[in-house]
């Protein structure tokens, strides 16, 4: 993406601000980055308890937070067999996928156990928690353990250092725990202090306008993109914003550490598009939708009020068009493959930064017609919570890359519509002569 060539030949037209939705985990809206470019409802007098524009959320400066205190959720295959067995294909397919994924999660934090146990007793012997592959070299020990896994720890602490090597460990002990304790737990309720049914659309007086959400690092997903999009251009904190000096970021949190509920997602897009949002991003997803006619209606709602909506193509690898799929990805613009629904939606494949046969990141999903757009999401510096700054990768870093891209064009373009907006991205993007791997 040439962000500073658009800059360059862009610098002598005027632009509009666009509101950007962020539909997320929730944005730490204090970050130094992200402060000037978030939105501010107006219309609404900060912390009197009233509902000033009458748009139903009270207090609603920087947007809204469907999960209220809500952190962690199950995904949606366990929600369908918490139910009971209906009889249903639905259910049999959630029951394998859910036999499958809880014994790789159960193995996996055994393996992760493992691996930090035997990293504590090495700390100990030499007592020091910053050690080197030599230091392993000269460990003498009769422990059978370390001395059956010495050589990877020697051959992984050549090549990058230790203290990448402990954020691997935790960043691997914290997912699998969060998988068992969280995602595939039968017995855990993530929606209980939410107060609502979710299940019920009508039942909308719930939720409340902490963007950020109870812990500002269950916000860091959302604040890097929102730092993809808008952090500040060439002020030396980290990253460039795709569009920053063009957009104000309103961040909607309604996706959870667990599967997002299809009533939340939908009430978000409504949300963003009644508040004056051009463009949405939804770095999201899943492949089980209950009520996946309510998210339908709210992108068809985007398409008639002009509102771009741009989503994540999905992490696992996947032909979103195979032929005789069993997965359908959700939210999608085209009912079980059938005809699209709206021609403002924008589906995004991740791009590698080599121009080589992995071109197309290796966890991302792709496809014929449902991939509509790729853009970079390896290795992207962004916003994360208190301050910070990180690379993540991700379809979720690659699509509010391009929903910086149609924030840009909707600024300086304001009278294109949404749908032209969607089909110059479409015709606009690079053709690659290159044989990739998938």
């Amino acid at each position: 993406m040439s962000v500073d060539r658009v800059y360059e030949l862009l610098k002598d037209r005027k632009s509009t601000k666009v509101i950007v939705g962020v539909v997320d985990s929730g944005i730490d809206i204090e970050h130094p980055d992200l402060k000037a470019v978030i939105w501010t409802n107006t219309k609404e007098i900060a912390g009197n308890g009233i509902d000033d524009d009458k748009n139903g959320f009270i207090d609603d400066i920087h947007g809204w937070n469907f999960l209220g205190e809500a952190e962690h959720e199950n995904m949606e295959f366990v929600r369908i067999l918490k139910k009971g067995d209906d009889g249903s294909e639905t259910y049999k397919r959630a029951k394998a996928e859910y036999d499958a994924e809880y014994k790789q999660a159960m193995a996996g934090k055994q393996q992760m156990d493992f691996i930090s146990n035997i990293d504590k007793q090495i700390k100990t012997l030499l007592k020091k928690e910053d050690y080197t592959a030599d230091d392993l070299k000269n460990l003498t020990t009769t422990d059978p353990q370390i001395n059956a896994v010495k050589p990877q720890l020697i051959q992984i602490l050549s090549a990058v250092p230790k203290s990448e090597f402990d954020a691997q460990i935790k960043g691997g002990k914290d997912h699998y725990d969060s998988q068992v304790k969280y995602h595939l737990n039968m017995e855990f309720d993530g929606r209980k202090i939410v107060g609502d049914n979710p299940n019920d659309f009508n039942d909308r007086g719930y939720g409340n306008n902490n963007v950020t959400g109870p812990v500002k690092q269950g916000a860091k997903h959302g604040t890097h993109v929102a730092g993809i999009i808008a952090q500040g251009r060439g002020n030396n904190l980290g990253g460039d914003g795709v569009a920053s000096n063009n957009v104000q970021i309103m961040a909607v949190r309604a996706v959870p550490d667990g599967d997002e509920y299809d009533k939340d997602v939908a009430l978000a897009i409504r949300y963003a598009v009644d508040n004056g949002a051009k463009v949405i991003n939804g770095s999201f997803g899943k492949y089980y939708s209950p009520h996946s006619e309510w998210v339908y209606d709210a992108i068809r709602y985007a398409a008639e009020k002009d509102v771009l909506i741009v989503c994540a193509a999905g992490n696992e690898g996947m032909d979103l068009n195979e032929g005789g799929k069993v997965k359908e990805r959700y939210p999608n613009d085209n009912k079980l493959s059938a005809t699209e629904i709206s021609d403002t939606f924008l589906t995004i494949g991740a791009l590698n930064y080599d121009l080589d046969n992995n071109f197309i990141a290796d966890f991302s999903n792709y496809g014929k017609t449902d991939v509509d757009v790729f853009s970079p999401g390896v290795r992207i510096y962004a916003t994360t919570p208190e301050n910070g700054y990180e690379f993540l990768q991700g379809t979720s870093m690659a699509s509010p890359n391009a929903a910086g891209v149609a924030a840009l064009i909707r600024s300086y373009y304001p009278n294109l519509k949404a749908s032209q907006v969607k089909q110059i991205m479409m015709e606009s993007g690079l053709p690659v002569n290159l044989q990739v791997n998938l």
